[in-house]
This record gives structure tokens, sequence and C-alpha cells, in this order.
């Protein structure tokens, strides 16, 4: 399970039931007559195949240990032309499985007009009905879902006059049959709870499986949702209220749900108290995409309320009375649909032309209505490059940084793009190859150098978006600076900046988030009549030009509006539409096959400028990367990914299983991470929760440590993680593929044996990293320590998140 079992909930599942048994088509009983029924086969495993066995197999592929299984059957002896004597010409291997039960989704409790999942204790939903529903998605693992048989299981506490929880009910629904992978169940309440009552639900997915001939309900496994959703029952609070609009958005019914406004647009909501309450004083309401709730006071108010992302949206309302500092109430959910924003007004990808083609220009790919905008290059420094944001087969633009004579390199169309006295905003990928002076990503100015450009600050060695303007015959400037000193080189980061002439305000983005709060311009920042080029590479500043970029820029994109936070993000994630997945690139692949000595190449990613080097005395074998738990490590100069935006890095690894056992309880160790100035930014980790004693072939009892692998950050003290777990023990003595991911735009971790996730997408807060990339050892309070002994092969990182388990697949390699 993901979580240890609250008092009263099942067992923890035990991954690996299964009925190891084969069936064959044609199999006969004691004699060759024809008449003979057929027989199943039975599979029994060899003592003498510990590690080898069909039931050890089988246990591993259930545990998750491997994304796919490939069973064969075969006579003893394929020559033999009596293996096959007692089979019909259609013998067949038929397998069954059962799904391995998934944490569900989508828990709630059912409070006013809709569902709501309040996660902290201290703010729970406020229910009326003394007896609520509750609701479900039960979900199996990846694999699992065609012929899914589940049920789901409601845990439901309450909390006692001494700060204890106890089992209030347990509805496991439906009660009788089963539902597929992803239904959703809803239940109500079998207790009455009294009012005042603060109780908490959480709901598990249990899986069964059949036996020979019928389903044995008695027989299934059962994995919970993370956390728990608090509420508090009080038939005396204000009833769910009413949400009316002026029209801008509407309320989606079961027919009809039309999409209005956009992204950044906002429209008038109306708060009225339900029929029967007299006492209400104001108001709390809330969008998906806010951490907390929002105050309005008065009766019967109006708010206006600005969704940042398109597609359905549901604003949560709840009235609060006048009882002491105001008692919140029951919450109407008021669900309506915002309409798409208006696209990009112009956008490059940069992959018109291979390095070698000549070609100058470099196509504006922008789907909005108006004249499309080439970007012309300027100098034999401007051209193109194979190492790109999307990945293989992508280009990029490249401005040349190591010949002197072609520093000048830029790019820049023939008219201006976007009007600056009107809202716009603007998205880019930097990789900066050389940090000794100011680099423009991308501006506009105009004939009187006046505008916006986007670059990259030598003298705070931050990101800056740099708002100017001329008031009384002097240049005035507002920057937006990043919140995090020391900008990565040589790796790829999303740069963006938001001006919003409504507020006039300008905002910068770094990897999809915004760097600090708005920076106001004042009254006295009045932009002129836009006349300027938009410029790729270069800023200018009386008359000429400067700031010339040093390495790449991709995937351009400027918009005649300010994108939302939400939308930001979303163009930093580089979804693609059709497939749902997002772009990655291959920025580091090392792999030791058939090398030797202390240094190891880099020859696939194309960024083989970073080898790695084996110190402590560790050397290759020809096979992998060993290393010791002692002094060992293998380094690479970092970083070689921005830390603050999107990665995936995978490697194959295996314990040294003796090293381990005379480890300590608590020990943590490090498969491979990256480190900041004082600590580590993040890390795959090995964390030894004790021994245990196992059996072995020859009867004797050997000590075996037992601990589970962890993706995310150890903090200093050397115990405490910020990470996801692994669901099953760690397997020593044998290689295991792991995969962590960070997903900047939702800002989650993610972990994956070979391509199985594990746990859940849990919340991080990235850390800036500007050291190197290691494996088999850790910087943890300013001090490298935690050697972990290891074998580890086949290491690569990528820039960008997986969409799912099946994209993590395929980039791994199945």
């Amino acid at each position: 399970a993901n979580n240890p079992p609250p008092p009263g909930a099942p067992a923890p599942p035990q991954k690996g039931h299964f009925r190891p048994a084969g069936r064959g088509a044609a199999g006969r009983g004691s004699a060759c007559d024809p008449s003979q029924p057929a027989k199943p086969i039975e599979f029994n495993d060899d003592p003498s195949q510990s590690y080898e066995n069909l039931t050890k197999t089988v246990q591993s592929f259930a545990a998750g240990d491997m994304s796919r299984l490939t069973l064969m059957l075969k006579a003893g002896d394929e020559g033999d032309p009596n293996g096959w004597k007692r089979f019909d010409d259609d013998a067949v291997l038929d397998v069954n499985y059962v799904g391995v039960p998934g944490p569900p989704t989508g828990p709630a409790v059912l409070s006013g007009s809709g569902t709501t999942c309040e996660t902290t204790e201290s703010d729970p939903a406020i229910i009326s009905d003394p007896t609520p529903d509750f609701v479900s998605n039960v979900q199996t693992e990846s694999g699992g879902e065609s012929g899914a048989t589940l049920r789901a299981h409601f845990v439901v506490q309450k909390k006692n006059t001494d700060g204890s929880w106890s089992v209030a009910t347990e509805p496991v629904r439906p009660s009788s049959g089963f539902v597929t992978d992803n239904a959703k169940v809803q239940v109500t309440s079998p207790v009455s709870f009294a009012d005042g009552t603060l109780a908490r639900m959480q709901s598990w997915t249990r899986s069964y499986w059949s036996g020979d001939d019928h389903m044995i309900e008695s027989t299934h496994s059962s994995v919970a949702s993370k956390g728990w959703c608090y509420f508090k029952v009080d038939t005396t609070a204000p009833k769910a209220p009413t949400v009316t609009t002026d029209g801008t958005y509407s309320l989606c019914t079961a027919n009809a749900c039309a999409a209005g406004g956009g992204p950044g647009l906002g429209g008038n909501f109306y708060f009225k108290p339900a029929s029967g309450d007299t006492n209400i004083a104001g108001y709390e309401y809330r969008l998906p995409t806010w951490p907390t709730w929002h105050s309005v006071t008065g009766s019967a108010p109006t708010k206006l309320i600005t969704p940042e992302l398109p597609g359905t949206q549901i604003l949560q309302v709840r009235a609060k009375d006048n009882v002491g500092a105001g008692r919140p109430g029951a919450t109407t959910s008021f669900l309506f649909k915002v309409a798409e924003g208006e696209g990009a007004t112009g956008r490059w990808h940069f992959d018109d032309a291979a390095p070698s083609s000549g070609v100058t220009t470099a196509a504006d790919t922008a789907t909005t209505t108006g004249t499309r905008h080439a970007l012309t290059f300027h100098t034999a420094g401007a051209g193109w490059s194979s190492l790109a944001r999307r990945g293989e087969g992508d280009r990029s633009f490249w401005l040349d940084s190591t010949v002197a004579a072609n520093q000048t390199a830029w790019a820049d169309t023939s008219a201006p793009v976007i009007n600056m006295q009107a809202s716009f905003s603007v998205s880019t990928w930097a990789f900066l190859t050389d940090s000794s002076d100011f680099r423009t990503i991308a501006s506009q100015l105009n004939s009187d150098n006046t505008g916006w450009s986007l670059y990259y600050s030598s003298s705070v060695q931050r990101w800056v978006f740099l708002w100017s303007w001329y008031e009384n015959g002097v240049r005035k400037y507002v920057g937006a600076n990043a919140s995090a000193a020391g900008v990565p080189l040589k790796t790829w980061t999303q740069v963006g900046g938001v001006y919003n002439a409504t507020d006039r305000t300008i905002t910068l983005y770094v990897n999809g988030r915004p760097q600090g709060s708005p920076m106001e311009l004042g009254t006295s920042g009045k932009p002129t009549t836009s006349d300027g080029v938009l410029e790729v590479g270069r800023s200018g500043y009386s008359g000429g030009f400067e700031r010339y970029w040093r390495g790449r820029v991709d995937e351009v994109a400027v918009f005649q509006r300010a994108l939302s936070d939400g939308e930001m993000a979303q163009e930093a994630g580089l979804i693609d539409p059709d497939t749902g997945s997002t772009a990655v690139e291959l920025v580091g692949a090392w792999n030791p096959d058939g090398a030797t000595g202390t240094t190891l190449s880099d020859p696939v990613s194309g960024y083989g400028g970073r080898p790695i080097t084996l110190t402590g005395g560790a050397t290759l074998d020809g096979e992998t990367i060993p290393l010791d738990g002692v002094d060992d490590a293998a380094t690479v100069p970092g970083p070689v990914v921005d830390d603050t935006g999107s990665f995936t890095v995978t490697t194959e690894v295996e314990l040294d299983g003796a090293a381990l056992a005379k480890k300590a309880t608590g020990y943590s160790g490090q498969v491979v991470g990256q480190r900041t100035a004082d600590g580590s930014a993040w890390g795959l980790w090995f964390n030894q929760t004790g021994t245990e004693q196992v059996p072995q072939d020859d009867g004797t009892l050997k000590d075996v440590p037992v601990g589970y692998w962890r993706f995310g950050r150890l903090a200093a003290d050397g115990k405490t993680y910020t990470a996801v777990t692994s669901d099953s023990a760690a397997l020593t003595d044998e290689r295991v593929r792991l995969t962590g991911a960070y997903n900047a735009q939702d800002g989650t971790i993610s972990l994956y044996l070979d391509a199985t996730p594990n746990d859940v997408p849990t919340a991080f807060t990235a850390v800036a990293g500007s050291g190197d990339f290691s494996a088999g050892r850790a910087y943890v309070n300013k001090a490298w320590g935690n050697y972990l002994p290891e074998k580890i092969s086949d290491l690569r990182i990528w820039v960008g998140a997986p969409a799912n388990d099946m994209q993590v697949e395929n980039m791994i390699g199945g």
C-alpha cells in the first residue's frame, strides 16, 4: 500500500498473488485416445533454479519490477518428434491474470451541489447532511485495465475527544458484483453523524480475482488513496449558496456546456444565500488553480473572477454566517467551461532545415489570422542546430559563440509582430553557453529605443524581463528578475515574460512559473507606438545593438494578450496536442558496455562534452560502473539539467546486498543525483529500513537488507526526505530499472520501477542546482557522503517530464 492502513482498514496489499499454472488446448489424459478430454498441464518450479523460476519471475512482474512478461510453451526437446505427441496441432498457452489495484482517484464527500475533498484537518468541508455520500473512482495499475473486477472500500473515521481517531464505518460498494477500471462508485454513509462531528474519509481500490470456476470474494488486494478527505457535520451552518453569472460564463448542465470568455478574461459571479439563510455576512470562493480560499463580504456580493486555463472549471463557493468570526457552510460547485484563448501571434519552431542546408529563414507557423513574420538569420554565425528542445529530429536556432568575428549573430523579422501598447506575452527556450556578458534571448524595441527585452544579466546572474520608456526626455526602466541567482549554463530553460496593459504590470517566468510578484510600471510608464521588429539574439540601445546571444534559442512564441500563469505553464510543458505526450530532449547518455578505465564518454546524446569520471579507485568492468559504497563515485561536472525545470533520469542499478547488510537501519545511499551549493537538489536513493533473515537453498539463514527506493531530496539532517517511495521493498543483487521525473508545470515528482509508476505524484519544491551530477554518493549538509555499494549501467537524463507511463516505456526502451 502507499500508506500504512488506518485502524480498521484492510491489511496492506500483497502484490504477486497468482495461480502458476498454464493450460494446454489439447493435452490428453492417461490414454492417447482422441476421445479423452483436454487436461491442464501443471508447471512446477525447479529448486535448482531459485532465481529463474516461474514463481519468482511472475512475482516480480506482479510487484511491478518489470512492465512486460513473455511466456512460451515448448517441449523439453523440440527436436524430438514425439515431444508433442499427446497434443493436437492447436496447443496454446492460456494465462489468466488479475490487475494490481491502483490508488483510487477523485475521492470526495458530497457537499451541497457538488463534491469536495479538503485535505487539511484545520479546514474541513462543512456537511449539512448527517449521512453524507462518499465517491471515488477505482483504478488498476497500468496493464490491468482489461477485465478488471473492482470494488471501492471507503474507510471513514471520526475524531474522539481525546484527539484519537476511531473507525465510524467501512462500506464496500458495490456490495455484490463488480465494476471496471476507472468506474465512479458512490455510497451513502450507513451511519449518521452527530452535529459537530469531525470525520475523515479515505478510499481504497479492491481488486478481486477468480478461482477455478467462480469469483472468490475473499481473495483480493487493496490499495488506498494518498491522504484523507476531512469533513465536519453541522446542520446549523449556512447551506449551499446560489451562484449565477453575468453570462460571460454559464453553468454546465448534463446536456450542454457552452464555452465562454477565455483565459485571463474575467466574468461577474453573483452570490446569494440559500433559501432560509438570513444571517450571511460573506462568502469564500476558489478555483482549482488557486491554493487557498478567497473572501468577499456582504450578503449578496458580486465578484469578478478570472480563470487561468481553458476547459472546464469548477468554482467552489461557501457562505459564512455572522456567528463569532463567521462559520463557513456547505459548498456550491459551479461547473463552467472556459473558451480557448487566442493563439500565438507568431511562433517559430526553428525546425525548417538541417545545419548544412544554407537556409537562412525560419517560418512563422502561428495559426491566428494576420500576417506571418519570417525570421531572417544574419551573419555566418547564425544557423541551425541539431540539438533542440523537442528532441530527436528537431532543430533549434544556433548563434555561434566560439569565433570572435561571428559574435554579432542574430535573427529578426521585417516588421513589428506585436503592439506594445496592448497586453502581450513572449515565451522562449534558451540554452546559454557563455555568461561573461549580458545575453539577450529576444526583444522588440521602437525607434526611440524603448520597449522590452528578455535577457541574461551577468551582473546579477539572473534572467531579466525589462520594460523601458521615456519620461520627460529621460529613459526609465522596470525589470522583473528571477528569484534565484545562478543561471545554469548549457542547460535548456524556458524563459518568458508578460505585460498586462490593464494592471500595468510585467512578470517574468522561468520554466513556466512566475518569478515573484508582478512588477508595477506605475502611471508614468507609457509605451509608444510599436515600430520596431522582433529581434532574436540581440537588443538595441542608443541607436545601436548589443547583448548578443551565445548558444541556442528554440520554440519562440509571442501573443497579443497577457497569458495566465496556467497558460505559461502549458507553454513550457510542450505537450503534443495529437498524442498527449510531452517533448523530451536527451541531454546525457552513458553506457558502460565494453568500456574499461576511469572515464566514460557520452557518444549518443549530442551533448558529448560531459564524460563521466570515476574516482576512489573505481574502474569500469566492461558491463557496469561498479562503486564500492566507501569512497567510489562517478561524476559529471554539472549541472546537466536546470533543476527548476522538468527533467527525467533513468538507470539500471544492482545493489550489493552483502555490503548493505553491514549498514545500520536508517542508512541512505544515493544511486544518482545532482547537487546544489550546500546539499542535494534531487536524487534517486536507497533508504535502508532494516534487515531480515532469509532461508537459503542450503538450509542456512542469511541477513538480507530491507529498504525502499526513493526519488526526491534528502534534507541536511541526512534523515528527512521530500520524496516518492517505491511500493515494494528494493531488490538486492539483481538489476532494477529506476526512473525519476520532476514535472515543473504541476510541481510534482514521480518514481517508476521499469515503466510501472510507484507511489503517487507528490508535491516537490525544486531547488536550483549548480553542482555535480554524481552516482554512488551524495552532497548532503555541505559535504560528500551517503556512498552506495552498487553497479549502475545505462544512465540517461532528459529535459522534460513524461506525460504517462506509456511515454516512460518509450523513453527507456521497453
